[in-house]
């Protein structure tokens, strides 16, 4: 079932129900107070018919005559009984009425008034004391033109309620085809969406509405899609450039090797080269293996010195930094050694800042790397700072995502893989990682740790 259909059945539906209920209410109202009325009537006339019977005796002739003429077309003698305290009929022609019954004689005595409905007649009796005994009067009236009201009303409410239903209904699809107007647009756009460029967000309405939240829903996961496909363009792009380096060496190499007979040194340096292009591939393969299972990663978080990963890193990496006739420098500015203490993945961390401090290394060119550990507000932060070629401000909002690298590179080697799997494993730790770079100045990593309970 459509939305549009869903929209018009259950307004229907509604107004039905709401419509059903407020006739029945009305009509039972109705059909009580016009019986009180009907019934207030007969006992008017049942008093003045009393009055007319048994105060004759009583009243002047003229005063009795007068009563008779004015209530003449109330007081009809087949429509009155006037009973004596034998249960006898003393006035009236309606004698023998077998929907009088001794019960209702006694009902009358005892409550000095009653009223019923029986055989479609209205009956009304009160108790009438006199001079000349004590006595029931009971009049009757037809209920014909109660029922032809009663009947009029229920034709005139069915009617209205027929024509209301359908003039909801047709309102109903009118109104739904307004609503659903806009979304129906939405759609057609979406299905007008050109899908070898996904990226091409469609038109916003302005209009501050539900509407516009899902065009802007929709913009936004038309957004990460793009994304996914560019990082997988990317990857694809990726693998097959920096496979193709260290296999095309390792290939070329044993093409060399098998060509003639070499010397025991050469075998060693052919097999060093191998060797280092097949760790390189593993290496990436390894960086994208962990990247791939960040957000399912449920290892263990125990305390970490993260001081000690710090000199683990300076071990590993000062022999490179000689090697660019650089070196490391670690400031350890640290007052309270439990903000040294951090709850987290101890291998991943490592890998981090591993990265964090060789990229720094890698573009230092012969120029110190200073790591400082520092404290603020019960905080923990750690500083890498290098002097080297820094990054272009146009790359610097991207060098965090997945295979980008910088235009300024050169011929560093490099994946594109380290700093955004870095900034994965920091956002993993609730560790807020900011880069600040200027070309020819160097660049700064300030990683500021979440603040010790």
């Amino acid at each position: 079932m459509t939305l549009r259909s869903r929209f018009t059945l259950i307004s229907s539906l509604s107004f039905g129900i709401v419509s059903i209920i407020t006739s029945a209410v009305i009509f039972f109202a109705y059909y009580d107070s016009t019986k009180i009325f009907y019934f207030e009537k007969l006992r008017n006339t049942a008093l003045i018919s009393a009055i007319y019977y048994l105060e004759k005796d009583e009243l002047p002739k003229d005063r009795h005559a007068q009563i008779k003429k004015e209530y003449n077309h109330l007081i009809q003698n087949n429509r009155v009984a006037v009973y004596n305290q034998n249960n006898e009929v003393t006035f009236g022609h309606n004698v023998n009425d077998k929907n009088i019954k001794l019960s209702h004689l006694q009902a009358v005595r005892n409550n000095k008034g009653i009223q019923f409905m029986s055989d479609n007649q209205f009956y009304y009796g009160i108790f009438y004391p006199d001079n000349q005994g004590d006595f029931v009067v009971f009049v009757k009236s037809s209920n014909d033109s109660f029922q032809s009201q009663i009947l009029r009303l229920a034709i005139i409410m069915l009617s209205v309620l027929v024509v209301g239903l359908l003039a909801i209904y047709f309102l109903s699809r009118y109104l739904s085809k307004v609503v659903y107007k806009p979304i129906s647009n939405v759609v057609k756009r979406i299905n007008k969406v050109d899908y070898n460029n996904i990226s091409t967000a469609i038109t916003s309405t302005n209009t501050n509405d539900e509407i516009e939240d899902l065009i802007k829903s929709y913009n936004k996961l038309l957004g990460r899609i793009s994304e996914n496909v560019l990082l997988q363009q990317n990857f694809i792009n990726y693998v097959s450039h920096e496979f193709k380096t260290p296999l095309a060496a390792i290939s070329g190499n044993l093409e060399v090797f098998g060509q003639k007979d070499r010397t025991p040194e050469e075998y060693r340096e052919v097999v060093k080269e191998s060797l280092e292009n097949v760790y390189e591939i593993e290496n990436i393969l390894n960086n994208l293996l962990l990247m791939s299972g960040m957000s399912k990663l449920e290892s263990s978080h125990k305390l970490t010195r993260v001081d000690e990963l710090i000199w683990k890193i300076y071990e590993k990496l000062e022999p490179k930094a000689k090697e660019n006739n650089s070196s490391i420098k670690i400031q350890l500015q640290v007052t309270k050694p439990a903000l040294l203490e951090f709850p987290g993945n101890e291998t991943l961390l490592y890998l981090a800042l591993y990265n964090i401090v060789e990229n720094a290394v890698k573009y230092s060119y012969e120029k110190p790397i200073t790591v400082v550990l520092s404290e603020k507000n019960n905080q923990l932060y750690i500083e890498v700072r290098d002097e080297g070629r820094g990054i272009p401000s146009d790359d610097l909002m991207k060098i965090s995502e997945t295979f980008y690298r910088g235009k300024n590179v050169d011929t560093v080697k490099g994946s594109g893989i380290g700093l955004s799997l870095s900034k994965s494993i920091f956002d993993h730790h609730h560790i807020v990682m900011k880069i600040d770079s200027a070309v020819n100045l160097g660049t700064n990593v300030l990683l500021e740790f979440p603040a010790h309970s």
